[in-house]
């Protein structure tokens, strides 16, 4: 009995002492320094509090950086997601790395963009390669982006001869006619892509088809769009998922009606070639030629340059994803800038909103200077990995950069060329921001405008 009790505290021994000079000879030495957790995690649910504040989140993740510095990591329910505030984190994670990240599966994706096979949310493979060729060379070269010039311009018009004849309903006035450019804006820019793409206008006080078809069809863009910016609990508890049963249903119903929409397109489409030929194509039209023909696999500074300048500052300022990039990681990796290991497995999510107001590369990062892009250098840096990346990070970034940003500026250009602005009672714009993965202006843009320009300028022919 002796000896068996002596083996055993002698196995008891040297099983203590091995691991104990297994982690003071090995593992401090190979152990890889991971990025600092956030405090403040609940049990099961981690850090999804911060999503659901009165804050905007990427302002809350902002503040954050001052105390665990530009990297760090949080917890979403069931996934560690690494937290980037870091321009040179950024730029090596979507350079270096690009290859061993993709694309979040969301639920979103899954039940409005056919079970995620929009190119924004598709995996990269033989299918995403080809996809992103098409839109690349075909879809939005400049020489077809140049082709939609006539039907921007034609919404343009339309839109600022609603706003004077609205002025001129008011009697003309001196003091101007106050109006709502935040939702103006919006529904020129839905119509001037629904006019692109398939030759509809469903927002606004002149749509082209019957009064209850555009509001039909307006709703459920709303919506679609809408359901992509929620906060999910199937996309970081799976677990959880049932729960949203409701939200699903009724993505699934938007889903369906939408499908139907676009099918009625592709059929007047494709009727309307066959009776007449050389009608005026447009994006509907281009994908169906390019689908019918090819197996898809599974410095003195101008106003258009001041203009530029305005927009790159705005779009530094309040990106329109202000936490971008959001992506998986397939395989481990190291990251060179603060020495950080990076496993399998997590979610990395960039806070564009931080980065792009950092003093370490902005002067006075906080105030409005379109100055700082008078440059030719500068004014064109939106491809993802310069100093500015509103369009997305990496191979996964938009190929719409060419058509985003001429619609900006000449809707901006015209806007202003067209009407005197005012504000009410000269009083600040609120540029307060609302909380999500869009971030829009959470207050209306209210604007007094008055035309500038002869009456004989604001007519419009409204056949088409």
């Amino acid at each position: 009995m002796d000896l068996i009790q002596l083996l055993i505290f002698a196995l008891s021994l040297y099983t203590v002492s091995f691991f104990f000079a297994k982690s003071l000879f090995f593992s401090s030495g190979n152990k890889k320094r991971m990025a600092p957790m956030a405090p403040g995690a609940w049990p099961l649910f981690g850090h999804l509090s911060f999503f659901k504040s009165s804050k905007p989140t990427h302002v809350t993740f902002g503040d954050m950086v001052e105390v665990l510095g530009p990297v760090f990591m949080m917890k979403l329910g069931s996934y560690n997601v690494l937290i980037i505030s870091s321009q040179e984190v950024a730029k090596e994670c979507f350079t270096v790395h690009d290859k061993v990240i993709d694309r979040i599966d969301l639920t979103a994706s899954k039940i409005l963009g056919y079970d995620g096979s929009f190119l924004t949310f598709s995996c990269c493979g033989p299918y995403w390669k080809e996809m992103r060729k098409i839109a690349t060379w075909e879809l939005f070269s400049t020489t077809t982006i140049d082709k939609f010039k006539d039907s921007r311009e034609r919404e343009v018009d339309m839109t600022f001869r609603d706003l004077y004849m609205r002025w001129e309903q008011e009697g003309g006035a001196k003091t101007g006619v106050l109006v709502d450019m935040k939702r103006e804006f919006q529904d020129l820019l839905a119509n001037i892509s629904l006019m692109m793409i398939v030759g509809k206008r469903y927002f606004g006080a002149s749509p082209n088809c019957e009064a209850g078809e555009a509001r039909r069809c307006g709703k459920l863009i709303q919506e679609f769009f809408n359901y992509f910016g929620l906060y999910l609990l199937s996309d970081v508890m799976p677990s959880l998922g049932w729960s949203e049963w409701k939200v699903k249903r009724d993505m699934n119903r938007t889903a369906k009606e939408l499908d139907q929409v676009v099918e009625a397109w592709v059929e007047e489409h494709k009727k309307r070639r066959d009776d007449i030929p050389s009608c005026e194509k447009n994006y509907l039209d281009l994908l169906i030629e390019i689908f019918e023909n090819r197996e898809i696999p599974g410095t003195i500074h101008d106003a258009h340059t001041t203009t530029k300048a305005i927009c790159l500052e705005t779009l530094r300022l309040y990106p329109p994803l202000p936490l971008t990039a959001y992506r998986y990681v397939m395989e481990d990796f190291d990251i060179t800038h603060g020495n950080f290991h990076v496993p399998a497995g997590t979610q990395v999510l960039v806070n564009e909103w931080k980065v792009q107001r950092d003093p370490n590369f902005w002067f006075e990062p906080e105030l409005f200077k379109p100055e700082r892009f008078l440059t030719s250098e500068k004014v064109d840096n939106v491809k993802g990995m310069g100093m500015l990346f509103p369009f997305g990070l990496g191979r996964r970034s938009c190929p719409a950069i060419p058509l985003g940003m001429r619609m900006v500026h000449y809707v901006l250009a015209r806007f202003l060329h067209t009407f005197d602005l005012a504000a009410p009672f000269s009083q600040d714009v609120d540029m307060t921001e609302s909380n999500g993965f869009v971030n829009l202006k959470a207050t209306p843009l209210l604007v007094l405008i008055n035309p500038r320009l002869p009456k004989s300028l604001y007519h419009v022919d409204c056949k088409v």
